[in-house]
């Protein structure tokens, strides 16, 4: 039986959430506080991987995934010009499920705010945290509007800018541009477009599409950025203008990006937290200690991995330090491998060498990712 009967989650997105449900289903009491009073998501998609939807089974939701998403088999690597350079199978984890889907984030944000509800979490939205005090035996919270609780365990999943992870460690580590920014923009899905696929030869960069529904895909591109800011009203005009080279379906697609209110755009940036995660009787997970570049789509998949690895062993009856201890052995060298090899993608487009290939490790990481958690 466990020894831990009631947490506080601070933070309600993909990690935090997975980790709410994870915990509920150790039969364990969960609170989760998040800061936004809407409690809502930014319209485009997420790859979600095999090891991802190994977590989604994990969290008994993956088959509402993949009725909202598009299953598919994946990746092909073109050059500009449509020329296939690469073809990387994915691998199918699990029986009964593709290697790879495409969904909306809000489409998965609702399958995980429903089964987090469903489960008996305790939401309070437009809610924050202002003071962690721990006690021989047990952490006391105080929350905005003042009022306070105890627990035996607060998780921090408030993300790459976590004001948790600042108040356990200080704020000497903050996440780091890596030069690159990325795009997106949903557009229809064209019939012959049925897998993910990536266009390489832009200038320090890539784009690429990838499915969401059977209507649905979304136009991505990474490149490299000045840092400076572009004007809200000329995104859609300079996401054109940067695809200018592309031709065939890319090209019909680039044409389609006419509402700069809806691109989507944010400057790339990377965190990866020394050991140890945890501080007393408060853990950090998701990108809160391992905020990783998109190269390789497994920002999400690694934070559901998080939440499913937290509510196996908070299920155990064990001393709390020996949990977190059992935490870091499964997670932190797994986390840094993934981390290394998307900076190192990332690295590649934007300073070639001959040695250079983003294919190759892509395919050497899918392999990683089905390896068990």
């Amino acid at each position: 039986m466990a020894r831990i009967k009631k947490i506080l989650i601070i933070g309600g997105g993909i990690g935090g959430l997975s980790a709410a449900i994870a915990v509920r289903r150790a039969g364990i009491a969960v609170d989760l506080v998040e800061i936004n009073k809407e409690w809502n998501v930014y319209h485009v998609g997420i790859v979600v991987q095999g090891n991802a939807l190994r977590a989604l089974a994990a969290l008994g939701v993956v088959d509402q995934c993949l009725a909202a998403g598009f299953p598919y088999n994946g990746l092909e690597f073109r050059d500009i010009g449509g020329r296939l350079l690469a073809d990387i199978p994915g691998i199918k984890i699990a029986a009964g499920l593709p290697s790879e889907l495409g969904l909306t984030r809000p489409a998965l944000h609702k399958v995980l705010s429903q089964a987090a509800l469903a489960a008996g979490v305790v939401v309070r939205l437009g809610t924050s945290v202002t003071d962690i005090r721990e006690t021989v035996d047990g952490v006391n919270v105080k929350l905005t509007g003042g009022s306070s609780d105890a627990y035996d365990l607060v998780v921090g999943a408030d993300g790459v800018s976590s004001k948790t992870r600042t108040t356990l460690f200080g704020d000497a580590l903050n996440p780091k541009f890596t030069g690159q920014g990325v795009w997106r923009y949903n557009v229809p899905r064209p019939p012959e477009l049925t897998r993910a696929v990536m266009y390489m030869g832009l200038e320090r960069g890539k784009c690429g599409f990838i499915p969401l529904t059977a209507d649905t895909g979304y136009l991505l591109l990474v490149q490299a950025e000045s840092g400076a800011r572009i004007p809200e009203e000329k995104l859609a005009q300079c996401f054109r203008e940067r695809l200018a080279r592309c031709t065939g379906v890319m090209a019909q697609l680039r044409d389609k990006i006419t509402d700069s209110s809806l691109v989507v755009y944010r400057p790339l940036q990377a965190l990866f937290m020394p050991a140890p995660w945890h501080k007393g009787r408060v853990l950090l997970i998701g990108d809160a200690v391992h905020a990783t570049t998109p190269h390789l789509g497994q920002g999400a998949a690694q934070a559901m991995e998080d939440g499913v690895v937290l509510g196996e062993l908070l299920a155990e009856d064990a001393p709390l330090q020996q949990l977190m201890l059992a935490f870091m052995q499964r997670r932190y060298e797994r986390c840094k491998l993934i981390f290394d090899a998307s900076l190192q993608i990332g690295e590649w487009e934007q300073h070639p060498t001959s040695d250079a290939d983003p294919a190759g490790l892509m395919a050497r990481m899918i392999e990683v990712f089905a390896r068990p958690i």
